[in-house]
């Protein structure tokens, strides 16, 4: 596994910047397809590139809706060459409790659904998608959650399925990550950009 994460780490640093001097690559898939862990270990490969995850972004009340948040607090500061400070959600408290910094790197990973949104393709110099089909993806996030989250799940599950029938990543996916037994294998992805 890590002999290929540090294949595709290569792949990536030698990709042009698309944001200031940043390569801002996103993971992105379905809730539970693995992209959080996949971002992990990827960020790992990269030498502890930073990563923002966009459960940080979003609130109960805008699950899909933080572009802007995204635009004024990380990728304009970044594509200046000045550290981001952006504001991070407590799903608990349901209010943004802390403030985290993000000084510019050489390639920053965005995680989460609809890290590939419309909004965010033309500063991305890559988009990963997890290729794990929608139904499998959802019953292990429901699995990790536990019964607790199930009334959260429900409306998720239709937030999600309204997000991607307007604003669709997988068609501009670079590169398809498929999670193996033991480690990951990568494809060119539908937009066979990278």
């Amino acid at each position: 596994m890590e002999q290929d994460l540090t294949l595709l780490a290569a792949r990536l640093r030698a990709l042009p910047p698309s944001c200031g001097a940043v390569r801002l690559i996103a993971v992105d898939g379905h809730a539970g397809s693995g992209k959080s862990t996949f971002a992990a270990r990827l960020a790992e490969a990269l030498g502890g590139a930073p990563v923002v995850h966009t459960d940080d972004l979003a609130t109960h009340d805008e699950l899909f809706t933080w572009d802007e948040r995204f635009r004024e607090q990380v990728l304009e500061p970044l594509s200046r060459g000045e550290s981001a400070h952006y504001g991070v959600y407590d799903w608990v408290r349901r209010a943004f409790t802390e403030r985290r910094e993000l000084t510019p790197a050489p390639v920053v990973l965005i995680e989460g659904v609809g890290a590939g949104r419309r909004a965010l393709r033309p500063h991305l110099t890559c988009l990963l998608w997890m290729e794990l089909a929608r139904e499998h993806s959802w019953e292990r996030g429901q699995l990790r959650d536990g019964p607790d989250l199930s009334i959260f799940w429900d409306g998720w599950i239709r937030a999600e399925r309204r997000h991607f029938a307007e604003d669709p990543s997988r068609p501009y996916a670079d590169l398809l990550v498929h999670q193996g037994k033991v480690g990951y294998e990568v494809r060119v992805g539908p937009s066979g950009a990278s």
